[in-house]
C-alpha cells in the first residue's frame, strides 16, 4: 500500500472522528464507543473501515450524510 494511501486513510478517519464528536458533542460518551466499537482498539485497530462511508468522488457532506445515518442506525436499531 502507498504512503498517500495510508495518508488518505489517517485522513478520512480523522476527520470522521472529529465530524461525530463536533456534530454529537452531547452523546460524546457514545460517540466514543461508537469509535472504539467501528475501528477496534490495540492490536485490532483497523482505520480502513471508515472508508465504507467514502466514494469515489469524495464528497465530504455525502460521507457525513452516510456516517450520521450508520451511527443513528448504531443509536437505535430497528
Amino acid at each position: 500500500m502507498s504512503l498517500g494511501t495510508k495518508n488518505r486513510q489517517t485522513q478520512t478517519a480523522a476527520q470522521c472522528r472529529e465530524h461525530l464528536r463536533e456534530v454529537h458533542k452531547d452523546k460524546l460518551v457514545l460517540v466514543n464507543e461508537y469509535i472504539a466499537e467501528l475501528e477496534g482498539t490495540g492490536k485490532t485497530l483497523d482505520i480502513t473501515l471508515w472508508s465504507q462511508f467514502t466514494d469515489s468522488k469524495d464528497v465530504k457532506a455525502d460521507t457525513f450524510a452516510r456516517l450520521d445515518a450508520h451511527f443513528e442506525n448504531w443509536l437505535n436499531p430497528a
